[in-house]
């Protein structure tokens, strides 16, 4: 699908290619900015977020597209363990315990899950 962006968002997938449980990985261009997120369905809910651990610069899924534990319970950072919940990127777990995940704007339009930039300033999304 070609993705194009609308009303403050870019489209990132219909909502029928992401069942439960599913992720895509996507970037955007933010403030000047690549930023690389990841869309994610927890339980018939999308999120996005800035594919970044709070511990440290790593992307969660590392070197593997893996974001959720094997139950689906949780996000989890494959660089050290850190366990995210979902809904809120909220760190449970590990040495990032009590931050969570830069989370960015999702909308629901038409069928199509679009995505945002977050507000304000992000120079220190910049690689």
């Amino acid at each position: 699908m070609e993705q194009e962006s609308r009303g403050g968002g870019r489209v990132i997938a219909r909502v029928e290619e992401m069942g439960p449980g599913s992720v895509k990985k996507f970037w955007l261009i933010c403030q000047k900015n690549r930023v690389d997120a990841f869309l994610i369905n927890y339980q018939g809910t999308f999120h996005a977020y800035v594919n970044r651990c709070r511990h440290m610069t790593t992307p969660l899924d590392f070197v593997r597209y893996q974001f959720f534990t094997e139950n689906g319970s949780h996000l989890v950072c494959l660089t050290h363990g850190a366990l995210y919940e979902p809904a809120s990127g909220l760190c449970l777990e590990g040495p990032c315990k009590g931050l969570s995940l830069y989370p960015l704007p999702v909308k629901v339009d038409q069928g199509e899950v679009l995505v945002g930039c977050p507000s304000g300033d992000i120079s220190f999304l910049a690689d």
